[in-house]
Order: C-alpha cells, then structure tokens, then sequence
C-alpha cells in the first residue's frame, strides 16, 4: 500500500469531514491488527480526520507484538520502546457506525512515510501487488463464527439450542436483525448468517472482495458485532475454543483466482474442472501448510481445536466438499452462483486475518510459479483410512503442540520470503510469549483465561 499523498488527502479529508458531519459523525475509530491478532484502535474527533491519514497518528513499535494476556510484550532484539511509528488511516475504506461513529482501517508507516515491514495491511496490500504482476487476481471470502457469551465471559443458557436451529434465531433475533441492518448500513456485505453447531455459536459469512477490502470487511464485521451484542446485555468470544471440549471456532477463508479474466478454478481440464495454473495454486496451499500452520492457527488455544472430528481441516488434504480436509474445494455452477473456489479450513479467528490471507495467496503464487502437482483427492473423511492408506496418499495430521507449529514458522524460508522476516519474526515472538508463559495450563484453564481475549 503506497503512502498517503499529503496534497491529494488534505482536500479528499476536508471535502469528506463536511459530508460526515452531515451524517452525524463526531468521532472516528481508526484499527490496526497485531501478530497475536489483537486489534488496537486510536479515537479522534471527527475534524482531525485528515491529521491521522496523514501524517498519522504516532504508535511504538510495541503494538506489534503486544500479546494476548492483556499485559506482556513480546520485545526482541529489534522491537523495544525506543522508536516511534505512524498509523494512517485508509479514507477510501471509511465506513459510517452509527451513532456519531465512523470507522476506517489503519496501517502501519515509519517516520520517513515508507511502509513498515511488521505491518499485516500493508503485508496484505504488497501480496496482492505481486498477484497483480502475475496476471492474477484474487477474490477472498471470510467465514466469521463466533460465541454469544455473558459480559463476564460466562456460558450462556441454552435450553432451546440445536445445531443449525431455528430457536437459536428466535432466541436472539434481536442481536440477528440488529447486526443484519447495521452491516448494510455500513456496507458489509453479507451472504448468509445462521446459528452453527455450537451452543450459542453464530456464523456470518462475508461476500468475496479484493483481498484487502475482504480483510477491512471482516473486521468492520467484528466491529458491528460486538457493538450489537453490547446493546442486549451480550459479548462475543472469538477464541478459536471459547470453552473446553467444545466443537470451537473457525475464520475459514474462501479465494477464488483469474488470470485476465480466466478462472482458475473452472472450465479447465484438470481435477474437478481446475486449470493447471488453478491446481498448482492448491497444491501450493498444500504444500506450504504445515509451515504457515503458525500464521494461520497458532494460538495457545488453536491446538484445542485443531483436532479430526471437529471440522477444523487437521487433516493436510484436498477434498470436494470434504469438511474434515484442509483445502476444501467448491464446484461452481447453479448451486454455486459465486463460482468454483477453495476454502482453507484450518484459520481460526485468533490469527491476524490480513496475515493469513497474505500466507495462503502467497502460498498459491507460489505453486504456481513453481508448476506444483496437485495431489490426489481425498474423497472420504480421512479419519476413516488406514495409517497405511493415509501414508500411501500423502495425508498427514497437523500438529495439536503448537510449539511445534511456532518452530516450523520460524525455520520457513517460504513463509518469510511471502511475507517478510520482520513480520515472521513478530508472530513467532508472541505466539512463544504463550506458550512460554502459558504452556503448563491445562485445556479448562487455557479456554477459561483466553477466552475474550480477542474480542471486540
């Protein structure tokens, strides 16, 4: 993401504070994503606006690598306190709250106005520049579930309750109406939105945009969520397993691919109507998975999750509509309006969102660029095969230790060639944080300390 031009931002500013005011906006919240997956806000009246798209609003270097504790730092050898950093708002992703509210999502810049490598927007931004000078053009979809749960964080009753339930609708079809009539007045766009298979489970699903502006969507989604479920007396927990031995929480992530204006993923010769290009890109996702399992699920509750049975994609496979492989793929056609994509399974809502996303179409660049094979496609639950059957077709188990996950990260020379080593090197700083810290914790008590710990 370049910087903001200062003369073009000056009137763009001053032209859209006059319309806000208009609309009632006094106050605009600014947010940035951190490696742990936290989200960090800055608050300014509503004629300051300009000042925090540029030159921004001062931050240290910390914010990357706060942790999930509510009080740790994760300071290394290159991130302390001395040093001060930027936060620049996007105006072209400003959305309207309500309520005197408006919001826009922000990025991280040096004093000298270039983009900071520990940034995830602008990691994001420099991924889908590198699609672009491909020929290709991505399209990304974000699944958000989550846990409606007491202000403390306590379990809820659920006496009603059913997977998929209609009473869990009734129930709480104030909180449903009230978040599907402030995401349309703010612009999310949302494909559908139902209870899950957990009690008091929610999941909205987002429609597909550009990378970046999917990412900004998933979180303004968060935002309007957790404003929402203020008003009735709610919060919302986003732990990747919000209560022991429960079935847990996914931010799965759907992506479709064109190269001028051919899909990927479709009308091609290969497996299940893919392209070359289109199954090399799934085949890179495979491939690259075991080491960006410490991006996409590497919390110190993630490997609570991730586990067969649950959905999660612990299995490293390919499968058509095959929910216990990692890479799920979708047909297109009349049932699939959105056409023929592939959903990454193993995401889970504690990992940075614009992080994860750069990871898996990095990882499909680069299947890509390097003409990978598709493997053979699992066709059943994995679980179901043989040891002998799963080694002959390649399907092994991701990690539940999520030492192990941090390690693989770390030693990726994939990973840090897609998005950088600062920013590896910030994930792997937080995520060892926990599991320094924490590790000795048993399920209960690592589900009951961490369980609102990335809510909004």
């Amino acid at each position: 993401m370049a910087p903001v031009n200062s003369r073009a931002a000056k009137p763009l500013a001053a032209a859209a504070i006059a319309q806000l005011e208009s609309d009632g906006v006094a106050t605009l919240i600014g947010t940035v994503v951190n490696s742990a997956g936290l989200t960090h806000a800055k608050t300014i009246p509503l004629r300051k606006m300009g000042a925090f798209a540029d030159p921004g609003l001062g931050a240290s270097p910390v914010w990357h690598v706060f942790t999930i504790d509510q009080t740790g730092i994760a300071i290394g050898d290159t991130l302390g306190v001395v040093g001060d950093q930027r936060i620049r708002i996007d105006l072209g992703a400003l959305r309207i709250l309500g309520d005197g509210l408006a919001w826009a999502p922000g990025a991280f810049y040096g004093q000298d106005g270039e983009p900071d490598p520990y940034c995830s927007r602008g990691t994001l931004a420099r991924v889908e520049r590198r699609l672009a000078e491909a020929g290709i053009a991505a399209r990304v979809g974000h699944e958000m579930e989550f846990l409606l749960v007491g202000p403390d964080g306590s379990r809820l009753p659920a006496h009603l309750w059913a997977q998929y339930g209609l009473a869990g609708v009734l129930e709480y079809e104030g909180f449903v109406r009230d978040v599907t009539d402030s995401a349309t007045s703010s612009g999310v766009s949302i494909e559908q939105f139902h209870p899950e298979y957990g009690v008091n489970q929610f999941e909205i699903s987002l429609s597909p945009q550009s990378p970046v502006a999917a990412a900004d969507q998933l979180m303004l989604a968060r935002i309007i969520v957790g404003r929402v479920a203020r008003r009735y007396g709610l919060r919302v927990s986003l732990s990747p397993v919000p209560f022991a031995g429960s079935v847990g929480s996914g931010a799965h992530q759907h992506f479709s691919l064109q190269k001028r204006d051919t899909p990927l993923f479709s009308d091609g010769s290969g497996a299940r109507g893919m392209t070359p290009e289109g199954e090399s890109a799934v085949a890179g996702v495979l491939a690259g998975l075991p080491e960006a399992q410490g991006v996409l699920c590497a919390s110190i509750v993630s490997g609570l999750r991730m586990q067969p049975g649950h959905w999660s994609g612990a299995y490293v496979c390919w499968g058509t509509e095959n929910r216990e492989a990692a890479v799920r793929f979708l047909v297109g056609g009349t049932s699939n309006p959105l056409g023929a994509n592939v959903e990454v399974k193993v995401v889970d809502p504690a990992a940075n969102p614009y992080f994860a996303t750069a990871t898996i179409l990095g990882l499909a660049l680069d299947g890509i660029e390097r003409e990978l094979t598709l493997p053979p496609e699992t066709a059943v639950d994995p679980s179901t095969m043989t040891d002998k059957q799963r080694a002959d077709a390649a399907v092994t188990l991701l990690p539940t230790n999520q030492a192990e996950a941090v390690a693989a990260l770390d030693g990726s020379a994939l990973i840090r060639g897609i998005l950088g080593d600062q920013a590896v090197d910030a994930i792997v700083a937080v995520r060892r944080y926990e599991q320094t810290t924490y590790g000795d914790l048993g399920e209960e008590e690592l589900a009951d300390k961490f369980r609102m710990a990335w809510s909004v």
